[in-house]
């Protein structure tokens, strides 16, 4: 352990620390190119009635507009006036519009002024801040720096929550490191060291058999010994229940769990009962037709009760189980050291404890008897109730297995020689190199020897003292903060080295590989081939499942799917069915055939497929559909089609309890066509809650688009939102809200498009497709590069859309394109 020498540790990093921010450059001043020009003519004939003096409409005035621009601030109030003429919306469809020819040379116009701004301009504004490893990407780092399972361990779990902007979690200038931060690396660096090194020597292969007399969680012991004699462990609901009853099976006699790090096998006889049960499907919530699923998840009972939900919740393995007749199954798993297998009834019902409670009591009634002992209804209902349950009638459990030893956390650390005194230094000096993903200087190298050095003189052995160094190394500015270095002194353009780095934490969030280190050494990393064949292989790896999670969570705002919980009475089937990892899968597996097959990233406004297994199809009304596994299907139902019919998206933009259109239309403009509404005026009253629900959300939102105040922001906002009513809080398809209104799910956009319902709409929305592309690039940019777009890059984006029309919108084309730019390949 650490302690010894933490002091040390500490004053070492943050001396390191300093010098390293100290060092940052600051930002040249813009330059400005004075040119006297006047286009008050043309604001005046169609702009300054709307955004003037006596009225800024959506906080814009363009009477005082001049240019040649010579500020930020007029080049975005000047892009912002080319993307309404672009899409049509601005002049609005009640004032006088000019004809295509003029409206065309006034945008012409505009864009010429931008591009003279831009040319005039020789700022490093644009560059990327220091960046910090996110939470996210310091545990890929550290899984993959030491080949460590993580599905047991995150060291980062203590991390203070990364800070978002526009729900990215990786832009630079909001990943502060606080003085708290600082000792958490410490600790989760002292943890990640120990279990590279862990165990010190190869375990021997032991064997444990568990049979009846079981033991079930202690709310459940007494009817399950009255019931069953013990002979079964049974798991009675799925795992995403409300009371914890039974929804977990852990082995309490293996309740100290894997006495090391290691593979398992796991051999369970079990067996379904009730499966085809004789209770109403409002009361038993599970679906006759499916087979009966068995999960395995892992529990530790210093992380809490095992027979309630715990931090880590990973399925380690799937199985389908018969019904009525026990049948051996074998698994391998990875156990972490003090965490035991539990089972689980993935697709059992949600409510077992009011079930056998309700159906107890019932039979008791039935047979004109009094409970005598509480518990005695559930004795009852476990006897004869016939309730779908499983039943485990023997575990075996066999390990830890390793296929080579020393593990590959330790090889990766000592290489093939056996450790040495005299092997620190080149120990040291090789695993820096690996965990800073660059080249180390001999001062470096140096100064964490010297960590080594007074770890000894304190009386620890050379082998402690170099575990203090790997975890001071663990705590470093140089393993901490993504290498952004330029390729030349006064340049803008990363080294070989920081592409690499960049590139292998846009697409794998996580170091680069040794492929990828090659390519960069060798300095071909760059070329359009190499760096074409790079990024394929890299797709292909199964580490890119990192690109899709943290690039939907970010530019859809699926991380915050589940912070506003549906509630459970209403919407029941997004807990008894588990929706959310359904949800995200489901979007998560869309973007990634697009980018996969070269699809047009059209689709994510239109589609005619998506992709969904047996659960999340049955919840959107697919009768047919069956298995576990997650297949692409043909939709018929054209309004499933594109990210807008997805349930992720439709559960994340509502409350939990209702929806709004306000919610959705702004969750439509800011992210799938980047024009997000001005917040609202500080004197506007929220709308007063229809408690009788008499009256529908569009005739609540009628009261504020009479306010002029409101309405020039709602008239941009409601239309895309009242079409999305025909979606519950969870995604349902309907047609009436629960008092049986109608929904009315059309609208008219500010240019005068009308439409009938969201599939009128989507046909709509693809006519944008140049705003839409324009958008998907820039998210594409900033979660690349970890920063916010500025108004300088303006001339690049527009020529990447270009590209991208001239390519037909193609993804992966698109993705390639955003990987060769300027932008992403700078600082």
């Amino acid at each position: 352990m650490v302690w010894k020498w933490s002091e040390d540790v500490r004053a070492l990093i943050r001396t390191s620390l300093a010098a390293i921010l100290l060092s940052v450059a600051t930002l040249p001043a813009d330059k400005i190119l004075a040119v006297d020009f006047d286009s008050k003519q043309a604001f005046a004939t169609y702009c300054t009635g709307c955004h003037g003096a006596e009225e800024q409409k959506g906080e814009r005035r363009f009477d005082q507009l001049r240019f040649p621009i010579v500020d930020n601030d007029t080049l975005v109030e000047t892009q912002d006036a080319i993307d309404q003429l672009v899409l049509g919306d601005m002049p609005p469809d009640d004032s006088d519009q000019p004809d295509e020819n003029t409206r065309q040379k006034l945008i012409e116009y505009l864009r010429t002024q931008t591009e003279q701004y831009h040319q005039s301009q020789t700022t490093t504004g644009g560059e990327t801040v220091l960046r910090r490893l996110n939470r996210r990407e310091y545990l890929n780092t550290v899984r993959d720096l030491f080949q460590l399972n993580t599905q047991m361990f995150d060291p980062s779990r203590n991390f203070p929550q990364d800070d978002l902007i526009d729900h990215f979690d990786n832009v630079g200038n909001r990943l502060a490191t606080t003085g708290f931060l600082l000792e958490q690396h410490l600790i989760a660096a002292d943890q990640v060291i120990e279990k590279a090194f862990a165990p010190e020597t190869k375990p021997v292969i032991q064997h444990w058999h568990f049979k009846a007399p079981f033991i079930q969680q202690q709310e459940l012991e007494y009817a399950h010994r009255e019931a069953f004699d013990s002979k079964y462990l049974c798991v009675h609901e799925t795992n995403n229940s409300e009371n914890h009853w039974g929804e977990y099976a852990p082995i309490l006699k293996f309740r100290d769990g894997a006495p090391h790090h290691g593979r398992y096998e796991i051999q369970v006889l079990v067996e379904g009962q009730n499966r085809d049960h004789p209770h109403p499907s409002h009361q038993v919530d599970i679906d006759k037709d499916e087979p009966m699923l068995m999960g395995i998840i892992p529990g530790n009972p210093n992380l809490g009760k095992l027979s309630d939900p715990q931090p880590f919740e990973t399925r380690l393995a799937v199985i389908e189980v018969p019904d009525g007749k026990p049948q051996w199954f074998t698994r391998t798993i990875w156990l972490d050291q003090g965490f035991s297998p539990r089972f689980t009834y993935l697709n059992g019902p949600s409510n077992a404890r009011n079930l056998q409670s309700r159906i107890g009591l019932k039979m008791l009634k039935e047979q004109g008897r009094k409970m005598e002992r509480f518990g005695e209804h559930y004795v009852q209902a476990l006897k004869e109730g016939k309730l779908p349950h499983l039943r485990i009638h023997e575990i075996k459990i066999k390990g830890p297995i390793y296929d080579a030893w020393p593990p590959p956390s330790r090889q990766t650390i000592l290489g093939e020689q056996a450790f040495t005194r005299d092997r620190i230094e080149e120990i040291v000096t090789r695993f820096m190199a690996k965990a800073y993903r660059r080249d180390v200087a001999p001062a470096e190298v140096d100064q964490m020897l010297s960590v080594a050095r007074r770890s000894e003189a304190a009386g620890r052995t050379a082998y402690e003292s170099l575990k203090d160094t790997l975890t001071a190394v663990l705590c470093a500015p140089g393993f901490l903060y993504l290498d952004e270095k330029p390729d030349a002194p006064n340049s803008t353009k990363l080294s070989d080295v920081a592409l690499a780095n960049r590139l292998s934490y846009f697409l794998w969030s996580s170091m680069p590989d040794d492929a990828l280190v090659v390519a960069a050494s060798e300095g071909s990393i760059r070329a359009p081939k190499r760096l074409r064949s790079e990024v394929d292989r890299m797709l292909q790896d199964p580490k890119a499942s990192e690109f899709y999670a943290g690039f939907c969570d970010s530019w859809l705002g699926l991380r915050e799917l589940g912070g506003m919980p549906p509630d459970r009475n209403e919407f029941s089937p997004y807990y008894s069915k588990d929706l959310r990892p359904l949800m995200l899968q489901e979007t998560r597996l869309f973007l990634r055939h697009l980018v996969e097959e070269n699809l047009s990233l059209l689709n994510c406004l239109d589609s005619d497929f998506t992709f969904v297994n047996r659960t999340l199809g049955r919840f959107y009304g697919m009768p047919d559909m069956k298995g576990y596994t997650f297949r692409k299907v043909t939709l018929h139902n054209k309004h499933r089609g594109g990210l807008l019919g997805h349930a992720s998206v439709l559960t994340v933009t509502a409350n939990g309890i209702e929806t709004s259109p306000v919610t959705r239309g702004v969750w439509v403009l800011e992210n799938l066509f980047g024009t997000p509404p001005s917040p609202p005026p500080d004197n506007v009253e929220p709308l007063d809650p229809d408690t009788r629900g008499t009256k529908t959300i569009r005739e609540q939102l009628a009261k504020h688009r009479n306010v002029p105040a409101c309405n020039e922001c709602h008239r941009r906002i409601d239309p895309p939102g009242f079409a999305l009513e025909s979606y519950d809080p969870i995604g349902r398809w309907r047609t009436h809200y629960a008092k049986n209104q109608k929904i009315d799910a059309s609208g008219q956009f500010v240019n005068g498009d009308k439409f009938e319902d969201i599939v009128e709409l989507k046909q709509l929305l693809l006519a944008r497709e140049d705003q839409f592309t324009r958008t998907e690039i820039e998210k594409l940019l900033v979660y690349g590069t970890g920063r916010q777009i500025e108004a300088t890059d303006r001339p690049e984006i527009d020529r990447l859309v270009s590209e991208a029309k001239k390519n037909e919108y193609r993804f992966r084309d698109t993705l390639q394109s955003v990987i060769e730019s300027s932008i992403f390949q700078s600082r």
